[in-house]
């Protein structure tokens, strides 16, 4: 039963190791390609068919239950989706094309065990193993042009990235000195009679802190415009989206260790929920390059994502869930058009996307789903997860901050309907018809309905992100 429970992750493991050895060779990108498919594929049927079962492994510091289950299931598909969209790799260095593969699988592995850790140090390794291997696929872009911004993006992307580690891991020791566990059950209870003190607040905000910069929160998003912009659109896409899973999941379990009277620590996150929202939506208002504009909107979209923190309840948890797969789908939508439009894996401005409901009928429709669901507009699944968030604020008195996050959302329609109006009303001014082929069509429709399926059925999702949150209060 053990090893059944841990499937996803040896799957995942299993075929980075296959990959690796692919990587020993030269011209070797199709079996790569081929191989990191079929792994993702495997890692998220293992996901699937452990959804029911239970177990702590490795001496309790693992722990396999229906709320990392949940989030291992959200993260291979992004995977495979990710692989989907990007199977091009169209600037990406030829002859790194199989590492970049390699390096792929292990960041997603490192997600997959990061959801599942529930002791400080496996937690901190598995976040390390992710996150290592995201900083080497931004500088594996092509340089043709000579400007070497892949390169001053990966150094940022490190050096905030140390730095954000070394914040978290300083947060850790507080919490450790203090309870003298690191296992979270433990720091739970303990943390729980120990109250609100000042050494506790400063513990869990560091720790917060760490996760807070994968989820590209206010004053944690520095990384976040160059990072987009710099890298590969491939790149890009698997960053703006998958990682953002982890993120959400462990910063759900920290949450569970602040006392109910830790108003310390929800005050600090309302603050960056605020200006995540304020700073995201603002920025991306000036925006002309498509992947700087949803850099942006991702940072605005975290502070939406912390209004279900804030509650410290089951429903605002169940809430950021939703919200957070929700967001995947609809990134990966436009995403999707914008390795598409990139003939060669050129960044894309606002402006090449002119006239595309003529040169490419179902991305232009891909397209204004994907923009219409990031603006929440009904009956899109952006519009039921900001629903769902700001009731939840809502019940708990947090009437200013719902306001507010409603303001930012009619802030954030004019830059997502700006798109939409470039894309259907502006005429092409000659430029080329795009190219679909019949499997970025397939792609394409899933997405889209599955935006629209999660708007109209949102109950299904919340209502078993709810028993799984449940369980590990």
């Amino acid at each position: 039963m053990n090893g059944l429970v841990f499937a996803p992750e040896l799957v995942l493991l299993l075929g980075s190791l296959l990959v690796f050895f692919v990587t020993l060779g030269h011209g070797r990108t199709g079996a790569a390609r081929g191989l990191s498919l079929a792994t993702a594929v495997g890692a998220l049927i293992c996901s699937l068919a452990t959804l029911g079962h239970e177990a702590d492994l490795f001496f309790g510091a693992y722990r396999v239950d229906l709320f990392s289950q949940l989030f291992k299931t959200a993260i291979t598909l992004g995977l495979v989706l990710v692989l989907l969209v990007g199977r091009r790799l169209a600037d990406i260095v030829e002859e790194a094309r199989p590492e970049y593969h390699l390096f792929l699988l292990l960041s997603a592995t490192g997600l997959v065990m990061l959801v599942s850790s529930v002791e400080l140090i496996t937690l901190f390794v598995a976040l390390e193993l992710s996150s290592y291997s995201v900083y080497l696929l931004v500088p594996m872009r092509n340089d043709r042009q000579g400007l070497r911004i892949q390169m001053e993006a990966a150094i940022k992307y490190v050096m905030f990235g140390v730095v954000a580690s070394g914040v978290m891991l300083f947060g850790m020791s507080y919490l450790f000195g203090i309870t003298g566990t690191t296992y979270l059950g433990e720091l739970l209870a303990r943390l729980q009679a120990i109250g609100a003190t000042p050494a506790v607040v400063a513990g869990l905000t560091m720790v917060l802190g760490g996760f807070f910069y994968k989820l590209a929160v206010f004053p944690f998003h520095f990384w976040v415009p160059d990072v987009y912009q710099g890298a590969a659109n491939e790149t890009t896409t698997y960053i703006a989206t998958v990682p953002k899973l982890g993120a959400v999941a462990l910063l759900i379990r920290v949450a569970t260790l602040v006392s109910p009277d830790g108003e310390a620590v929800v005050n600090f996150m309302i603050v960056l929920s605020v200006c995540s929202m304020f700073y995201g939506n603002l920025a991306a208002l000036v925006q002309t390059d498509i992947k700087r504009m949803l850099g942006f909107s991702g940072i605005a979209h975290a502070g939406y994502v912390i209004l279900g923190l804030v509650t410290l309840k089951d429903a605002g948890f169940a809430a950021a869930f939703y919200y957070i797969v929700g967001y995947l789908v609809m990134s990966l939508a436009c995403f999707l058009v914008v390795c598409a439009v990139s003939r060669d894996g050129e960044n894309v401005a606002i402006s090449d996307l002119a006239g595309l409901y003529k040169r490419a009928p179902l991305l232009a429709f891909t397209l204004l789903v994907g923009m219409f669901a990031l603006a929440g507009i009904p009956p899109f699944v952006g519009f039921m997860g900001k629903f769902f968030l700001l009731t939840n604020a809502l019940q708990q008195g947090y009437l200013a901050l719902v306001i507010i996050a409603a303001l930012n959302t009619a802030i954030s329609i004019y830059y997502y309907l700006s798109v939409v109006r470039v894309a259907f009303t502006a005429d092409p001014e000659g430029r080329p018809a795009v190219p679909t082929d019949p499997l970025t069509g397939v792609v394409s429709v899933v997405l889209v309905l599955v935006i629209i399926g999660l708007g109209c059925l949102p109950n299904q999702v919340l209502s078993i992100a709810t028993t799984a949150v449940r369980a590990i209060l």
